[in-house]
């Protein structure tokens, strides 16, 4: 195999790697993200737009 081959060959495993690692991370999120109860949702939206009210205030 010539070393511009195996230069090539490499590439592709890493980028495979890659899109592996990158779909592991997000089936991850999205599981933790399923975690929450309606309920918990609906209290963590309450309060990031208490947040974004109080930062948008006129001091």
């Amino acid at each position: 195999m010539s070393p511009s081959n195996r230069a090539w060959k490499v590439t592709g495993i890493a980028a495979i790697v890659g899109v592996v690692a990158t779909g592991v991370l997000i089936t991850r999120n999205e599981r933790e993200r399923r975690a929450y109860t309606p309920d918990e949702v609906r209290d963590r939206l309450h309060e990031r737009l208490e947040e974004a009210e109080r930062s948008t205030e006129p001091h």
